[in-house]
């Protein structure tokens, strides 16, 4: 009897063994899980079957067909390659957005610019500048186009406005004569010599070279920013990749543990593989952004384009009547380089000089300021200036959060619950094989750190040539910055030397006005001399400039009401 009550109790263990066996071997958890994310198989097992067909999970007892595994290769690429996106979707979004609004001010400054001096000039100088207009808006559009990325050399452009400028106040103050073309351009030649606009063509070049520069780089910065993320954000995973992801991510499926993550070394060293050529990109990236952040300075102080662009009608306007402050000496010197014009005959010289100033000059006082179109467009050019300086702000703190990023982007998806344990214990976790502790050390990044790689086999001897092409497009656009910074523009460096754009001259040789006294109407006939104007010549008369009072009160009234 006792021999028999020890058969049946060996029998009850073994019943209860068995049971408990076939519970373990189960894979209906599987088949709820694979139902849960989408998957559509043609058969899930019930229960363990001999793992001996699959080619990257453990091949021992397993959940999984064929079928299966090749499903959650594919699902693998797709998932990491969305979580990529994902993580670096708010980089990208930040250079798309702040692009986008810095253009967007620059445009409407440089609009609302151009909009005040036409109104200023339209009231002070009346008939004779709507007439000359297109002086101005060429101005204008060549800095739009420059901004724009036009082939422009902005230092040439700003030459040849205060060339096109004094040809046209010279045949406006010298009515009394025919002025022909070929004269014109004799005259242009001597515009560094003769200093008609005082020094205000220097300062302002100086200005609005460097402003503009690091407005351009700067915009162009971010652009470049722009396209590089959007491009290395866009991984290629190699069947390596792809197989480690696989393991990573849905073996433990295979294994009948579809809840259990993987552990978070584990998982730095599957990504890291995977990301190698991204982490190279980091250096550069670096580089770059701290390059931005300087400009940014930059563009926050220097080289503020607020300190150029308010004040421009008001400095064009000085130069004007510097050239009429000084019409007697530029014009008996122009008479001295490009000899004597032709008079225009008593129709046209009846006229007289005081005639055409009459519709130039009307001074006003502060009170008489406009409140409607002109007053508008002064408060929005500083409304949006305002706005975009608050735009720099928000892009420089932005550019700082971007630091490292690449490097950084294991760390950042392999603390998502969606791939590792999280808080886990080590032994609470998937290392590959098993549920349990991970062993091996994690590596370095970049792709020559990765040739012992226990994850991912990494071929260091390939590097990806999409990321090397953005690693190269960094460097030449940091390159720019660090240009720009300086003033420089690189692509029209061999047209000026530093001191230019530093504002230290034009490097043409100064001739300082002489002191002269207007007694008469004409000036006196003289031989031409090709070689350029006489500098140590004795004062003698040129056309008269009328209304010398009135040219000191329109200089205040202007200072006054539009500064």
């Amino acid at each position: 009897m006792l021999g028999l009550d020890i058969i049946m109790c060996t029998f009850s263990v073994l019943s209860v063994a068995a049971r408990a066996d076939f519970k373990a071997r189960n894979c209906s958890e599987v088949r709820e899980a694979c139902v849960g994310k989408g998957f559509s198989f043609a058969h899930v097992p019930i229960q363990e079957i001999p793992g001996e067909h699959l080619r990257v999970c453990p091949q021992g007892s397993t959940c999984c067909t064929q079928e299966m595994e090749d499903k959650f290769g594919q699902q693998s690429k797709q998932d990491f390659e969305n979580l990529v996106d994902e993580m670096s979707h708010e980089l990208r979004s930040t250079f798309v957005s702040r692009h986008e609004r810095f253009d967007e001010f620059f445009l409407e400054l440089l609009e609302n610019t151009q909009r005040s001096l036409n109104e200023m000039f339209v009231r002070t100088y009346g008939k004779p500048y709507m007439q000359n207009s297109e002086v101005f808006e060429n101005l204008f559009a060549e800095l739009k186009r420059y901004y724009m990325g036009g082939n422009v050399n902005l230092e040439e452009m700003l030459n040849d406005f205060w060339s096109r400028l004094l040809e046209r106040m010279f045949t406006l103050l010298n009515s009394q004569y025919v002025i022909t073309e070929d004269y014109l351009e004799c005259i242009s030649k001597y515009t560094d010599q003769l200093k008609p606009f005082g020094d205000v063509p220097r300062k302002l070049k100086a200005q609005v070279t460097r402003a503009f520069i690091a407005a351009r780089t700067f915009v162009q910065g971010l652009s470049v920013g722009r396209e590089v993320a959007q491009r290395v954000s866009k991984v290629s995973s190699t069947p390596a990749c792809i197989r480690a992801l696989t393991k990573m991510l849905y073996c433990p499926f295979c294994q009948g543990m579809p809840a259990l993550k993987s552990c978070r070394n584990y998982c730095l060293n599957v990504v890291k593989g995977c990301l190698a050529n991204q982490a190279d990109l980091d250096p550069e990236w670096n580089l770059y952004i701290d390059a931005m952040l300087l400009l940014a300075q930059r563009l926050e102080g220097p080289f503020n384009i607020e300190s150029v662009m308010d004040p421009i009608d008001v400095k064009i306007s000085e130069a004007i009547m510097n050239m009429q402050d000084n019409t007697a000496q530029v014009s008996y010197r122009v008479f001295q380089g490009c000899g004597q014009p032709k008079p225009a005959g008593m129709t046209r010289s009846t006229r007289g000089v005081p005639d055409v100033f009459s519709a130039r000059f009307r001074p006003y006082s502060p009170e008489e300021r406009p409140t409607t179109a002109s007053g508008t467009s002064l408060d929005r050019l500083r409304i949006v200036w305002h706005a975009m300086q608050h735009s720099v702000v928000d892009i420089k703190e932005k550019l700082k959060l971007s630091k490292k990023f690449w490097s950084n982007l294991p760390e950042a998806m392999c603390v998502e619950d969606r791939v590792t344990a999280g808080n886990a214990s080590d032994e609470d976790c998937w290392n590959g094989h098993t549920q349990g502790r991970y062993f091996p050390e994690v590596q370095k990044d970049g792709l020559t750190h990765q040739v012992n790689n226990p994850e991912v086999g990494v071929d260091i001897t390939r590097p990806d040539t999409q990321i090397r092409q953005q690693i190269m497009a960094l460097r030449v656009m940091t390159n720019k910055l660090k240009n720009a910074y300086h003033g420089n523009d690189i692509y029209f460096q061999d047209s000026s030397d530093e001191g230019s754009s530093s504002g230290s001259g034009s490097g043409s040789t100064e001739v300082g006005p002489t002191d002269m006294d207007v007694a008469a109407t004409e000036a006196p006939v003289v031989e031409a001399d090709r070689s350029g104007p006489v500098v140590d010549s004795a004062p003698l008369c040129a056309p008269s400039l009328a209304l010398p009072t009135m040219l000191a009160l329109s200089t205040l009234a202007l200072h006054r009401q539009w500064r």
